[in-house]
């Protein structure tokens, strides 16, 4: 029997994150529709991000085409990501999550892991179910926001319970889901392997083509046969996650890789100026993402997708780190220009994409210790910042970048915008 010491993890997993962001900043609409599909309106090329329970109950996933789940669900009502917003309650959530632990780890902006090991006597020895329940009530009354809770002995087993504890129609789950150390076994064996983070579609293939579906069938085979069908490594790998063995380690200060942003358009783009209004508003964005996670990034990445569907994608290392609206979008410009020199084609999509970080600095800091690098000024950094604080207070409407003049896709020697 695998022993896992006393460790308490807990995945918290906002409930239908996007779905509720929309309906509280648009009540009057969004918070309105029973069923909602969050991604993009209708007529959009958008996927989706989420839908609400009832919608899902009509086939609709994310990731899923918005005119296809309109297919499935003609009456739903489609409106846009409240990205901004979804940022603030991501934020809002965890602070509230670091009253309770200093051991939070962001898996994504809708899931933080805790590590509770070792609390017992803070929270007077009580269950960890009702140390879970208080955490639930307090992001509740804090950001109005629900979450599932599931707790188990490591990373895995808390991933798995957060998702039977979901209140789905029809579960009778309530919100939080415990597995106790002795119990993983039995928890694990009805599972299908197909739920296991890390099995995906083409292995949960080859395992089904011999006979491997759940957790105890794969557990009822050999080992050696296991590692015959699908290869030692991944048999070991399988197998280890089949028994509910974790030791990856909640992690509180993991960096993320990178924030992106992009946009499909409605209608494939050919005017290049368009094409490039597009990019930099995508660039202030990713770059406000950036500012509001106190970053600054060297590498700038720019993708741009065809009507072919044909992906081109094009990054640059910088000497210095940036941050500035001016600074990531002077990058992603010039990104763009080497993309579609002596390249006409409609384009479908683009994306603006930040990664090697490094903490931020003050705006006045460069001039401290030297000259600022010629891509951004501590003035570029301060003014940045000044329209963050405008668009926070007033709405992200409130302050928008000037449009330059059209250019056909394939015309070269483009004015930049000022």
């Amino acid at each position: 029997m695998v022993s896992f010491g006393v460790s308490r993890i807990l995945l918290v997993d906002a409930d239908a994150f996007f779905v509720a962001v929309a309906r509280k900043v648009d009540p009057e609409g969004a918070g309105r529709a029973t069923r909602l599909i969050v991604g993009g309106r209708p007529g959009s090329r958008g996927v989706v991000c989420s839908a609400s329970y009832e919608t899902r109950a009509f086939g609709v996933r994310s990731g899923m085409p918005i005119s296809q789940a309109l297919r499935l669900c003609p009456d739903a009502l489609c409106v846009p990501v409240p990205r901004h917003a979804c940022s603030d309650t991501s934020r809002a959530i965890r602070d509230v999550l670091n009253h309770f632990t200093p051991l939070v780890e962001g898996a994504s902006i809708d899931e933080w892991y805790l590590d509770l090991t070792g609390t017992e006597a803070l929270y007077q020895h009580e269950p960890i179910e009702a140390t879970a329940r208080r955490i639930r009530d307090a992001v509740f009354r804090d950001t109005g926001m629900r979450v599932s809770i599931g707790v188990g002995p490591n990373k895995l087993i808390a991933k798995l319970a957060a998702e039977l504890a979901k209140p789905k129609p029809d579960t009778g789950a309530t919100g939080v889901h415990v597995v106790a150390v002795d119990r993983v076994a039995e928890f694990m064996a009805p599972l299908a392997l197909a739920d296991i983070p890390g099995v995906g579609p083409v292995l949960q293939e080859k395992l089904a083509a011999v006979g491997l579906v759940h957790v105890r069938d794969i557990l009822a085979a050999s080992a050696q046969d296991v590692s015959r069908w699908i290869g030692r490594e991944t048999a070991h790998r399988v197998l280890r996650k089949a028994r509910g063995e974790s030791d990856a380690a909640v992690e509180p200060r993991a960096p993320a890789k990178q924030v992106s942003r992009e946009e499909t358009f409605a209608r494939d783009l050919t005017d290049l100026a368009a094409l490039r209004q597009e990019l930099l508003e995508l660039a202030r964005r990713v770059a406000a993402d950036l500012r509001g996670d106190g970053l600054a990034a060297r590498t700038v990445t720019v993708k741009v997708k065809d009507k072919t569907f044909t992906s081109r994608t094009i990054s640059k290392t910088l000497p210095e780190p940036i941050e500035s609206d001016a600074a990531v979008s002077a990058a992603s410009e010039a990104l763009l220009a080497k993309i579609r020199s002596g390249w006409t084609v409609p384009v479908r999509l683009v994306g603006v994409a930040l990664s090697n970080f490094t903490p931020a600095r003050d705006a006045e800091q460069l001039t401290m210790f030297g000259s600022a690098p010629s891509m951004e000024s501590p003035r570029d950094r301060a003014l940045s910042r000044a329209v963050d604080r405008v668009r926070d207070k007033f709405g992200d409407e409130s302050i928008r970048s000037g449009v330059p003049r059209a250019v056909p896709l394939g015309e070269k020697g483009a004015r930049k915008p000022r």
